[in-house]
């Protein structure tokens, strides 16, 4: 059967995956959103369904007044004797943590603290024995430690430096046959990205570089949509083939270098060589599309709404929410808006789902129920604090008016404003690769407010590692949020 690339769309970087009893088992990173660390379940590594996530309380992970970018990084997965891991990364309070359940489908514990620095975090089960992994000043970092209370067993040892590219990091160990394989990730998360990976007699080394180091990349693909593929985990299939998940993202255009819906997840099919080197793809890199053993139908979800999503699952709210502020219906949102705008590190009134192609119509309903002068709300296509497009529905002194608001860096520009004659309208945004195009309805006649360029949401331009979440919310007043649809063409 076929499938297409990505296999998860929109912001859901940095993939770990394991298979328990014949279906498998996928996280990815959440950065300052929460509830963190989505969780995804799959029979056949193409179609993924998220069953919820594995940090839902705010005992688990610290989020308040974390820059965007910041908080929970690239998350690790992985089963022994029974129980889920899922081990991670603050990089807003450097601490690496991880927590377990024995029911996927439950709660998941308070977190257990590990006295080993550096970022992405990745545990090993082999011989009763667990490793804890983590790359640390440009090198791999080991050690054992006792896996009911997070204690270090051994001092902690780099394993490995790489092959030589830079910001070496998402290390993976794997017992295949009688060998370990390291693998990792080096040259940064953008366009430089690469799979490297090292073997060895013995989970402490020496470990020898794979000779022909990079095993995947697509930095030298070009021109070519797909970029960045990195940060891999490997998985066989019921069929007893073998494939890399990754991340990778998708730039607006083939001569437009600048990506905006964040790192999504790829997958590439791999082969074993006769010394047990990967070889991945067809030629060491990912593509669109792959042939591949099975027998199944790759599914596309091309239309969001309240009715056919789950608000705690498909939906997220910026860093730990006041809950109060919040009455989530099953087709209806009344947001209370505080004085804590979209522009500030910290918790607006704000619940988004990510955007998962290029090609959108979004269209919500807002009614303003009361606040005074300068009650917002509306929708914002929203990359950080300081990137993001706001179109609204606002109270003034002389009733309402509706407003296309652009902030890029420290400028924050209304771009077109109109008086309207009732406190609810209907906002609707169009996007393909490049603009985003914003209009209200007011009466039933549609007006346009004006447009924007994506690549001032880039991670090029914007900087940080997410994507454009698109999300409602509201300063200052209430806002009841009705009809929303998120609907995308040529998948």
């Amino acid at each position: 059967m076929k499938y297409t690339n990505p296999i998860v769309k929109g912001f859901y970087p940095d993939p770990s995956v394991c298979e328990v009893n014949s279906k498998y088992y996928m996280v990815c990173s959440s950065f300052q959103y929460f509830p963190g660390v989505p969780l995804f379940e799959s029979d056949d590594l193409v179609n993924w369904k998220q069953i919820g996530h594995v940090l839902t309380r705010k005992t688990q992970v610290m989020l308040e007044k974390i820059n965007s970018s910041g908080g929970v990084f690239a998350p690790t997965i992985r089963y022994n004797d029974g129980r889920f891991y899922m081990v991670t990364t603050n990089d807003t309070t450097h601490q690496n943590f991880y927590v377990y359940t024995d029911d996927i489908y439950g709660e998941w514990s308070d977190p257990i603290y590990i006295d080993q620095g550096g970022i992405d975090p990745s545990l090993l089960f082999e011989n009763g024995k667990t490793y804890f992994i983590s790359t640390c000043d440009g090198g791999i970092m080991q050690c054992e430690i006792d896996i009911e209370s997070g204690r270090k067993l051994t001092e902690s040892k780099y394993i490995w430096h790489g092959s030589g590219g830079r910001y070496i990091e998402s290390p993976h160990m794997y017992k295949i046959g009688e060998k370990y394989l390291l693998m990792a990730a080096e040259g940064g998360t953008e366009y430089g990205h690469m799979v490297t990976c090292a073997m060895a007699d013995d989970p402490w080394g020496k470990f020898e570089s794979c000779p022909f180091n990079p095993v995947l990349t697509n930095r030298n693909k070009a021109p070519y949509i797909i970029q960045g593929i990195g940060h891999g985990d490997l998985a066989q299939d019921k069929n007893g083939n073998w494939f890399i998940l990754t991340l990778g993202f998708r730039q607006i255009g083939i001569w437009t270098p600048f990506h905006h819906l964040g790192r999504e997840v790829f997958l590439t099919p791999i082969e074993f060589d006769e010394n047990g080197w990967i070889k991945a793809g067809k030629d060491g890199t990912t593509g669109f599309e792959y042939e591949i053993d099975g027998d199944f139908v790759q599914e596309s979800k091309t239309s969001y709404t309240f009715e056919n999503t789950d608000w705690n699952i498909d939906w997220c709210f910026m860093r730990h929410p006041t809950e109060e502020n919040y009455k989530l219906d099953d087709n209806k949102a009344v947001l209370k808006g505080t004085e804590i705008t979209l522009n500030e590190v910290d918790s607006p009134t704000f619940i988004g789902v990510r955007q998962h192609d290029f090609n959108m119509m979004l269209t919500v309903d807002v009614k303003m129920l009361d606040g005074g002068t300068d009650a917002v709300g509306g929708v914002t296509v929203y990359m950080s604090e300081t990137a993001h497009y706001d179109i609204v529905l606002k109270k003034t002194e002389n009733g309402y008016t509706c407003a296309l608001i652009l902030n890029v860096g420290n400028i924050h520009h209304v771009q077109n404003e109109i008086t309207v004659d009732t406190n609810a309208v209907t906002l609707k945004i169009q996007a393909d690769s490049m603009c985003y195009n914003f209009m209200c309805v007011v009466n039933g006649k549609e007006k346009y407010l004006g447009n924007a360029m994506s690549k001032y949401l880039s991670s090029e331009v914007a900087e940080g590692f997410t994507g454009v979440v698109n999300g409602l919310f509201a300063v200052n007043g209430t806002a009841e949020f009705t009809g929303f649809e998120m609907k995308y063409s040529d998948r």
